[in-house]
């Protein structure tokens, strides 16, 4: 049982920029998060995500934010921590 982490990039579209996802996430899935970057306005929300947890529970969290309609894309590890 060994934890993984991922960073993503997450973009969210104007309907989905007034729903709690991240706070949904975090309820729904046993893993933790750091929020590296984000930018969020009415219209679109681009958020820079870090998360823990078992690999088994990331893909399912992953696929999650998909169906809701979040993009996911894998980010380089110098975007957000330089």
């Amino acid at each position: 049982m060994s934890l993984e982490k991922q960073r993503l990039w997450l973009t969210f579209s104007e309907q989905l920029c007034q729903r709690p996802i991240i706070c949904e996430l975090a309820r729904s899935f046993d893993l933790t998060f750091n929020i590296r970057s984000a930018q969020v306005t009415q219209r679109t929300g681009i958020v820079a995500i870090e998360l823990q947890g078992e690999r088994e529970v990331l893909k399912q969290a992953i696929q999650w934010l998909e169906n809701q309609g979040v993009t996911v894309e894998p980010v380089e590890i110098s975007t957000i921590e330089g």
